[in-house]
């Protein structure tokens, strides 16, 4: 019996990760390949295939334009396959093409114009950067946002708050004059700069001071790995009085949203940027395993709401990969793209086909790696 429980815990466990991770997934890729769809509907092209996963069909139908819409076995992803395209990464089908009669070679994908490609390509990403202002959007339209004023009601002794002189009782309204709102907004700024100099405004029995603040860099573990931080030592008073639940309206939810997406934006470039530099670790780089982890634990832990923000991060993060200038993403594509505007023609299709397998080999190879990087994660945690 003991063996039987355990075997069922272990199921439990599974699909307490899976299913989140599949819902939040299946909703960003949707999105995605939904914005490739519609852009390329309006651009007059003709859609073949419009597939969430990848492989053996699971399930599938056929609509009046004559797309296949399909789930797949492999849900790791989706595409849009257009008329006059050889595989799902989009790569011209030339052959194809010549053996279209005039009226099915206008509405094929190659035949459109480069203005018209790069829309469709670049619609992709775009949706899921809506996706995310909308969820942020809506969220906080719909329940408000709970706020916790930023007053410090303790100091950590030898932290670099104690050493700069905040004290506890002190109110923090701005840092290098960008106000802050909240507990939150403070940890924010002050995370993405260990060891610089930040100036701390404090009200502080009515009167304001302008305190120079240098973060300290600390490690933490979190479930998406190694995290350095930036921290000053203070922690947050816990009274009632100083919670609040803001509301928005229309126009301040929808300037939430946009400036939430754009906080996930500034912090991925950020630490791409550290990364290159060398002052990040490659830590944090996430797969699969590691994004189901997360999606099981804020689906568990935070419920229905935290995990369609989950959702909207994801998506925020897979726009930013999607754009990267490699060849079988979109970004790839509109890198050529760029190319044949300057050339004033393609690229030839021997240069596009190596750029494919190189594109792919990265492709692989990162994959390869965030899988590693998690399996060494959940072994750590064993």
């Amino acid at each position: 019996m003991e063996f039987v429980a355990t075997i069922w815990n272990a199921g439990s466990s599974l699909l307490g990760y899976l299913v989140p991770f599949l819902f939040v997934l299946a909703i960003v890729v949707f999105i995605h390949e939904l914005g490739h769809f519609l852009v390329g509907r309006w651009c007059g092209v003709d859609v073949k295939v419009f597939s969430i996963g990848f492989g053996r069909e699971i399930y599938g139908f056929n609509d009046k334009h004559g797309t296949r819409w399909r789930i797949a076995l492999i849900p790791l992803g989706g595409y849009v396959k257009f008329s006059g395209d050889a595989d799902a990464s989009s790569a011209p089908d030339n052959a194809e093409v010549a053996q279209m009669t005039p009226q099915e070679r206008v509405r094929s994908f190659p035949a459109q114009s480069i203005g018209e490609r790069a829309a469709i390509v670049a619609a992709g990403p775009i949706a899921n950067f809506l996706l995310a202002i909308f969820i942020f959007t809506a969220t906080v339209f719909l329940f408000g946002k709970q706020v916790l004023i930023p007053r410090i009601d303790q100091v950590v002794a030898g932290g670099a708050a104690e050493r700069a002189g905040l004290q506890a009782g002190d109110l923090v309204v701005a840092i290098d004059g960008q106000p802050m709102g909240s507990f939150s907004d403070m940890q924010r700024v002050i995370s993405v700069r260990p060891n610089e100099v930040v100036s701390v405004t404090v009200e502080r029995a009515g009167a304001k001071l302008t305190i120079p603040v240098t973060p300290a860099l600390v490690e933490t573990t979190s479930p998406l790995g190694k995290q350095r931080l930036g921290i000053i030592g203070v922690q947050a008073s816990r009274k009632a009085e100083d919670w609040t639940v803001q509301h928005f309206g229309p126009l301040e939810a929808v300037r939430n949203g946009v400036s939430e997406t754009w906080f996930v934006v500034e912090r991925t470039y950020d630490y791409i940027g550290k990364l290159v530099s060398g002052r990040e670790s490659t830590d944090q780089l996430s797969g699969p395993i590691r994004i189901a982890q997360v999606s099981g634990l804020v689906a568990s832990n935070g419920g229905f709401l935290a995990l369609i923000n989950l959702a909207a991060i994801l998506s925020v993060s897979i726009g930013l990969m999607n754009l990267l200038p490699v060849p079988m993403l979109d970004g790839g594509h509109l890198m050529f793209y760029a190319i044949e505007t300057l050339r004033g023609r393609p690229l030839s299709e021997r240069a596009q086909e190596i750029g494919a397998r190189i594109g792919l080999s990265l492709v692989l190879l990162l994959m390869l790696f965030v899988t590693w990087n998690d399996i060494l994660h959940v072994r750590s945690q064993l």
